[in-house]
């Protein structure tokens, strides 16, 4: 990604965090301020588990917008500023590297600062800084120490186990995984089946010169070894829910994991779904769940899982429609969407060890790919996007496995010109999650939503090319003029009406997408218009009637 779409990026996220800071720096900037929010950039970089953090001049917080620099505007002072950092910070650690964008709108600075090494918090002047929200703080002691714990953690999936033995790996299992080595490297066919079962394990890169690892033992191992692992667990639970969320069955399943996932798999009731209209570029029925989710996401939670914390990965199935996914520990990339937009293995991998013998064994198409894939299959049969919920230091990704009301971003997705980020936006409408004013302005555009904020809504133009003109007008509502003939209509049959009259008589023909309160305002307004365009007056008991 280039250092101008990563600048986009950022501004389309429209807002700041413990990892990116918008200042205009006009002209100056304190070096010693400057040597503050580089520390703590780097240390919340590191405890955010991304390899950078971003520092940028010449943006107006306020909203955002590029109003240029002159900071550093000689290129002989620019260059120094690194020496200048790293004669005070931690082991002389300094920027990455500091890009000059002479934009249209004015000239950027952008320090790309580098997280944290593992083990070493970074300090400026003697000091540790971080972040709380926006604002630079001191860095606390707990995340101090998180940090310089560090140095002690090591990649949990490749750490050996010196007692274990190939005796206690599944047969089953290695055959298994051998077939899988194959379909991945089928230009090695005759030679993998000439390796003994060391040989290929150390190809596949599960064991380590011969050795047991932990990887070994949680994808191949026999169950009766899984006590290798404590206290870590291989553990998976399904579990079946009703539309009510009362559970009617489960089962749990431990290693070895690459037989199990299949056994998981075929726990889920992978119905059929059947769409009720009959445009031509709908099909009659596809699956609930494309096989390639189920897998793709139940093989992501053991990659990413935080075996350090004893717990299990738990799928969710409910009757209703929807599968849940969850595995412990904090999702690692910045956010869902860059991993999705960027399509590009992280620089980092909690269980990289794991994670590489998962690849090499076929589980997971290759690192970094198959959340993107999972998007684009969604949105190919109409259905909501994968949803992640990463709070909370635990990743939950729900699937959705049928075409919910107003979906019109799936519903476009046949639309040449609409990209996948237009989709995730769109997807977040329909979703009713916040949109940022970035955000707003881009749908806007290219004319994909109507409404102000917050109640924002599908534009008209894609309700009529998605046949849902219906449920366009629930959303956004009918003219005025309409409302304000009803109105008339109502007095001149009962003569006089209050507020409340009136609002029962619209209620049901204004937009969906209004609350109670806000209905309430849209009549207060529409009859405060009326009467200054004296169709209607108001008299001392609280009554309207016509103007005559």
């Amino acid at each position: 990604m280039s250092i101008e779409a990563k600048l986009r990026r950022l501004l389309d996220q429209g807002i700041e965090n413990e990892i990116v800071e918008f200042k205009e720096a006009n002209k100056n900037y304190d070096s010693r301020k400057l040597g503050k929010y580089f520390s703590a950039l780097a240390n919340e970089a590191n405890l955010k588990g991304v390899s950078s953090a971003w520092l940028i001049f010449g943006i107006r917080d306020k909203d955002k917008a590029i109003v240029g620099t002159q900071y550093g505007i000689d290129s002989k002072y620019l260059g120094s500023i690194k020496e200048t950092i790293a004669n005070k910070t931690t082991n002389r650690i300094t920027f990455i590297d500091i890009h000059e964008l002479n934009l249209p709108k004015g000239r950027v600075i952008i320090f790309d600062i580098p997280a944290a090494p593992r083990g070493i918090p970074i300090a400026w002047d003697g000091h540790y800084y971080g972040r709380d929200g926006e604002a630079l703080v001191p860095l606390n002691l707990e995340e101090i120490e998180r940090i310089r714990l560090q140095a002690n953690q090591k990649d949990w999936s490749a750490q050996i186990i010196e007692e274990a033995t190939i005796s206690d790996l599944s047969p089953i299992a290695i055959t298994k995984a051998r077939q899988l080595f194959k379909t991945k490297n089928p230009k090695l066919e005759k030679d993998i089946d000439a390796w003994d079962d060391t040989k290929f394990l150390n190809k596949a890169k599960v064991t380590i010169k011969g050795k047991i690892t932990n990887t070994a033992i949680l994808l191949l191992g026999k169950s009766e070894s899984e006590h290798f692992l404590n206290p870590s667990t291989s553990q998976i639970s399904w579990i079946l829910k009703d539309k009510d969320n009362i559970a009617k069955d489960y089962a749990h399943f431990n290693c070895p994991l690459l037989l199990s996932v299949s056994e998981v798999y075929s726990k889920i009731r992978n119905l059929k779904y059947r769409y009720m209209r009959s445009d031509t570029f709908f099909p009659e029925e596809v699956d609930q769940y494309h096989p390639y989710i189920i897998r793709e996401a139940l093989n992501n939670c053991i990659a990413h899982q935080d075996y350090s914390l004893g717990c299990k990965i738990t799928v969710v199935e409910n009757e209703g429609g929807t599968l849940l996914f969850s595995n412990a520990g904090s999702f690692i990339p910045e956010s869902v969407e860059d991993v999705v937009i960027a399509d590009a293995p992280e620089s980092s991998y909690r269980n990289k060890f794991l994670a590489n013998a998962m690849v090499n064994l076929n589980m997971i198409d290759t690192i970094g790919s198959g959340i993107q894939k999972m998007f684009i299959i969604q949105k190919q049969k109409f259905f909501p996007l994968p949803e992640y919920d990463i709070s909370n230091a635990a990743v939950k990704v729900t699937i959705t496995g049928k075409v919910i009301d107003l979906k019109y971003a799936q519903k476009l997705a046949t639309t040449d010109n609409l990209t996948l980020p237009d989709i995730i936006l769109l997807d977040k409408v329909v979703k009713g999650k916040a949109l940022t004013s970035k955000e707003i302005k881009i749908l806007r555009a290219k004319k994909l939503i109507e409404g102000r904020k917050p109640n924002i809504h599908i534009s008209s133009s894609i309700a009529n090319a998605t046949g849902e003109t219906e449920d366009y007008i629930k959303m956004k509502g009918l003219n005025d003029d309409y409302y304000s003939t009803l109105i008339i209509k109502y007095l001149k049959e009962f003569g006089k009406a209050k507020k409340s009259n009136i609002l029962t008589l619209l209620d049901e023909k204004l937009p969906d997408i209004l609350d109670e309160t806000q209905k309430s305002h849209k009549v207060k307004n529409l009859l405060q218009k009326m009467k200054k365009e004296k169709h209607i007056k108001f008299d001392e008991d609280n009554h309207w009637y016509l103007n005559v």
